[in-house]
């Protein structure tokens, strides 16, 4: 609770009106603070425009904690500047010199509170808006106002940090990434940036490579080589433990892990640690625009790490699987936030017109059989049959002008597979199963038109119909023999979040760094850039 405050004389409590009906400080880094004006106007109402930070022209304890707090921003992925961090110690030397006017002691008061509510604001719903980015990704957005908690919580806190621990993600994944990102920030500071050598071509294990030395230190550095190893020096030989940390290496980054130095290898041994913090931080921005509570244990798809996890109610994932996502640059899956209604076993796969116009048109006209030979049919739009066989002239007009549609049929040879799981949205993109499994042994998995081809549709058809407790295990099995189309609602509708992070720090301590397959964390960058 709050302890009572000096009341400001008349002219003082003028002052702290203006500025707030303002919403504009000159004393700050970010002098604007018209996005947080209503919270900074509820902060200082609740308190009857008293000033919150000093007595006695001395800082309160909650003031130096969360000025302490402001200043390591960091530690949270989060930058210092954008709340007045450097300029802390300046202002505090000034305020308890004594020397410093009522107006003075206004300004830091009110300096204070908008860095404050700046900081749980970011901390809380994340510095961007995911809407901006993610045009359909639009879960529940969390309720709450920043200048209240600061007031209600953090002003008269016994322990300012455990206060504000409460507005934070509440994930493990999230805690997991705070602790890499720790990690990293420390390899950021001792790394000795000593680039290993390019090759012409990739060298495989058993061949010598001028960088073997380097090689060994780098990934002693990174942890993917225990620093107990002892390497021969000789001949410079790249082979034994070293390949099986390079595989170790490819595996955390995204790389097809045949132990081989090539080009790709070698830059990702390269990066510098700072650019692993960025990616860190970028991925913490992304936590914090979840809501803290889903009403089921959610699916969630990892774009750039092409993997679906299904999670269990104490949040840990009772299943993963690879899976195929939206070729980048031109169909790229779209991030986003659905329930999971229904799934259909053996589906038609509905043709959609951008491909239609795109691919199967171009080839329907060269050879009219080519829809029958592949499985396909000719139909209305409401979905009645025209032609499974050759199509006519008249029938490609009819297709070129929009007024048919194409589908292929069910069966094992369906671009859907056996199964589609269905959570509605405006791009029309959802889950299915495949017959092209090869994709998914490649480490690089975006090849889709954007819906998601999951690696073990079984499996995920079990978890999902979990609630369905009419849906045994023996019941899915014949359902995927059956031959025939069948949907299923589900008795509990399942968040699914399509979620873009290319930094992942797993349960076993493992951190991972993934490829910016689609430009977001480019794009990210520059509008967390105030």
């Amino acid at each position: 609770m709050q302890r009572s405050m000096e009341p400001l004389s008349a002219q003082g409590e003028q002052q702290l009106r203006k500025i707030i009906q303002a919403g504009t400080l000159s004393d700050l880094r970010s002098p604007n603070f018209s996005r947080y004006q209503g919270s900074v106007k509820e902060f200082y109402e609740g308190a009857g425009y008293k000033p919150a930070w000093s007595q006695n022209g001395k800082l309160t304890t909650q003031a130096r904690e969360l000025i302490q707090i402001l200043d390591q921003a960091e530690q949270k992925g989060l930058d210092s500047k954008d709340y007045d961090g450097e300029r802390w110690p300046e202002r505090v030397k000034a305020l308890e010199s004594g020397g410093e006017s009522e107006a003075e002691r206004v300004n830091f008061d009110v300096a204070l509170t908008v860095s404050g509510t700046r900081y749980i604001s970011d901390l809380y719903f994340g510095a961007v808006n995911p809407k901006i980015l993610h045009k359909d990704f639009d879960p529940e957005r969390k309720q709450g106002d920043p200048g209240k908690f600061l007031r209600e919580q953090v002003a008269g806190a016994s322990n300012v940090k455990e206060a504000l621990a409460r507005v934070e993600c509440p994930y493990p994944g999230y805690q997991r990434t705070l602790a890499a990102l720790q990690k990293y920030i420390q390899m950021a500071k001792e790394e000795a940036r000593d680039p290993l050598p390019a090759v012409q071509k990739p060298i495989e294990p058993g061949q010598t490579y001028s960088g073997m030395d380097k090689l060994v230190q780098r990934l002693k550095f990174l942890g993917d080589l225990a620093q107990s190893a002892s390497v021969a020096a000789e001949a410079n030989t790249y082979s034994g433990e070293v390949v099986e940390a390079v595989k170790r290496f490819q595996v955390r980054h995204g790389i097809e892990a045949d132990g081989k130095l090539g080009a790709q290898t070698i830059m990702e041994l390269n990066e510098p640690m700072s650019n692993r913090v960025k990616q860190l931080r970028l991925s913490l921005e992304r936590w914090r625009w979840l809501p803290f509570k889903l009403p089921e244990p959610p699916i969630i798809v990892n774009i750039p790490e092409f993997k679906l996890r299904a999670i269990d109610a104490p949040g840990k994932p009772a299943l993963a699987m690879s899976v195929v996502v939206g070729k980048a640059m031109d169909t790229e899956t779209p991030v986003l936030e659905e329930d999971m209604e229904y799934i259909v076993f053996w589906p038609y796969w509905n043709v959609p017109p951008s491909i239609l116009r795109g691919e199967m048109l171009p080839k329907i006209a060269k050879d009219p059989s080519y829809l029958s030979r592949n499985g396909y049919e000719v139909a209305t739009l409401s979905g009645n049959v025209v032609t499974d066989g050759a199509v006519s002239n008249g029938v490609l007009s009819q297709l070129r002008a929009g007024k048919l549609m194409v589908r292929q049929k069910p069966g094992p040879k369906n671009a859907l597979g056996l199964i589609k799981f269905i959570f509605p949205n405006d791009n029309n993109v959802y889950l299915h199963s495949t017959p092209a499994q090869a994709l998914f042994g490649k480490a690089r998995r975006d090849f889709s038109h954007g819906c998601i081809r999951v690696e073990d549709p079984k499996a995920l058809a079990a978890w999902v119909l979990k609630n369905n407790t009419d849906w045994t295990k023996d019941r899915i099995e014949n359902a995927f023999a059956a031959g025939k189309e069948e949907q299923v609602k589900l008795t509990k509708t399942i968040p699914v979040l399509v979620l873009y992070a290319t930094a992942l720090a797993e349960e076993d301590g493992r951190v991972f760094f993934l490829k910016d397959i689609y430009g977001h964390d480019k794009d990210l960058v520059k509008l967390a850039s105030r």
